[in-house]
């Protein structure tokens, strides 16, 4: 075998061998930090494809958005543990990789040495600001725990490396014996609700019967009007009658001889006397009969 097949050959093993490590592919949402014998680079490199050096070695980073979530026992002024569960949303910067391998090793270890012992510090201190554990239902102090945390976490943790996008409440338990207190408190509160109610209902009953009666009343005022004005107009008509007939003679002693026509109709009719000279002269009947 020649000397240029000898080199050819040994050519080819070479670039099997050693080809690779002259070229670097960063997947997407990567970058990779490099270093030379323990030296680091400062600047990462971004995704893609890229021929680098072939004796640095390459440390991926990923940096895209991610989630923590942690859960801490939160100590108010009641002296009562709160259990708050906390949702985290988090990224590396990736200009800051390299500082991040330099301190402290690969994005987990960032986590656990940066950001986990300072959400669990701010959890606590900011228990310290609430009186009472059952503070935390309220919608002002979940607020203004998520906005604290958040800034408390952003001014610790940019200048390290880590940008925090969100800071959310995922959960919040409240010590047993609270929790009981609460549901016995609700449990009375919807007893007197239901006694509302029920009052309610009943005046609504006594409004109604009220009304009801009021309507009777009126009703029978409209009656007792209606019946005064018959009884006047009746009183009026009798009254007529009477200055008719104190007025007018031939009135009464027309009346006289229809009572007298009437009565002669009768077939059982007797012999009746009448005094001309009355005023009235009205038939004398049965006289000289005796009573039975």
């Amino acid at each position: 075998m020649s000397n240029n097949s000898m080199i050819a050959i040994a050519a080819v093993i070479f670039l099997v061998i050693f080809a690779p490590r002259f070229v670097k592919i960063v997947p997407p949402g990567h970058v990779s930090v490099s270093d030379l014998f323990g030296e680091i680079n400062p600047e990462p490199v971004a995704a893609g494809f890229h021929v680098v050096n072939p004796v640095l070695r390459w440390h991926d980073f990923d940096v895209r958005e991610n989630t923590h979530k942690e859960s801490a026992q939160v100590p108010t002024r009641d002296q009562l543990q709160t259990k708050v569960d906390v949702s985290i949303q988090w990224r590396i910067n990736p200009a800051m990789a390299a500082q991040i391998f330099g301190e402290v090793g690969t994005r987990d270890q960032a986590i656990a040495v940066y950001l986990v012992p300072k959400v669990r510090s701010l959890i606590r201190e900011i228990g310290t600001s609430i009186s009472r554990a059952e503070d935390f239902f309220e919608e002002e102090t979940r607020n203004r725990l998520e906005s604290t945390l958040k800034s408390g976490l952003v001014a610790y943790l940019s200048p390290l490396g880590i940008d925090i996008q969100a800071v959310l409440i995922r959960d919040i338990n409240l010590p047993p014996v609270l929790t009981k207190a609460i549901e016995q408190k609700k449990e009375r509160e919807q007893a007197v609700e239901r006694q509302k109610a029920e009052l309610e209902r009943f005046r609504t009953e006594q409004l109604q019967q009220v009304a009801e009666a009021d309507a009777k009343r009126q009703a029978a005022e409209q009656e007792a009007i209606q019946i005064r004005v018959l009884a006047e107009a009746r009183a009026d008509e009798i009254r007529l009658i009477n200055d008719a007939i104190a007025n007018n003679r031939a009135y009464i002693q027309l009346k006289s001889l229809e009572t007298l026509e009437a009565m002669a109709k009768d077939p059982a009719a007797k012999i009746f006397w009448m005094d001309s000279n009355s005023v009235q002269p009205l038939p004398l009947m049965h006289l000289g009969e005796r009573p039975n």
